[in-house]
């Protein structure tokens, strides 16, 4: 219950993100950290729906980090959190040669996001962690993931398979779970910084 609850939780804070950023862009529609929060939240608000629905939000995300760097292209916060979408996309992209693109960008965005800022842990491992996803990649979908992703599967088949689904869904939640991790730090920063108290008058 406690689970549930915590992802009740979470789907309330990070629509509560997406829905503020969106009042906001419509008033500023050239602020880099509110498209950055609204991008790290439709990521995180990726992992609640189906895959359709994820696809479509981390398309819609890509879009937002995106506009944000060509606002600010050396924001290194947005650069990770589009390197994180873009891997979200590829896992979820059955098509090897078109997740490697998305893997790719990814590599490019986290190596760009270091650039920027290289002492940054995070964004060191990240970069580490994507030379390592195409393999994951493949083993994911050699195991069925694809099939889950494009909906082959039928009732009949689903409890046949429950077992090796349990630990397919169990890998699914690793790769989501520290992409989504990820962007929540991402997107806890961007409030964070926005509600900093001003400087006292000098």
């Amino acid at each position: 219950m406690d689970s549930a609850q915590n992802d009740l939780e979470r789907l309330m804070l990070f629509e509560h993100t997406r829905r503020t950023a969106e009042a906001s862009y419509a008033i500023n529609p050239n602020d880099a950290d509110n498209l950055t929060k609204w991008g790290g939240a439709l990521l995180e608000l990726s992992q609640f729906g189906d895959i359709n629905e994820s696809r479509k939000m981390i398309k819609e995300s890509i879009s937002k980090l995106e506009e944000a760097l060509v606002i600010n292209p050396a924001k290194h916060d947005a650069l990770w959190c589009l390197g994180n979408a873009h891997t979200s996309h590829a896992f979820l992209t059955p098509d090897r040669d078109a997740a490697q693109i998305q893997f790719k960008n990814a590599s490019e965005c986290f190596q760009k996001a270091v650039d920027e800022q290289p002492g940054n842990e995070i964004y060191c491992k990240s970069l580490e962690a994507t030379a390592k996803a195409p393999e994951l990649h493949m083993e994911l979908h050699k195991h069925g993931f694809g099939q889950q992703a494009m909906g082959g599967a039928s009732s009949a088949a689903t409890n046949a398979k429950k077992g090796k689904k349990g630990k397919n869904s169990d890998l699914k939640y690793d790769i989501f779970g520290w992409i989504i991790l990820a962007a929540g730090i991402v997107a806890w920063v961007g409030m964070a910084k926005s509600h900093v108290p001003p400087p006292p008058p000098r």
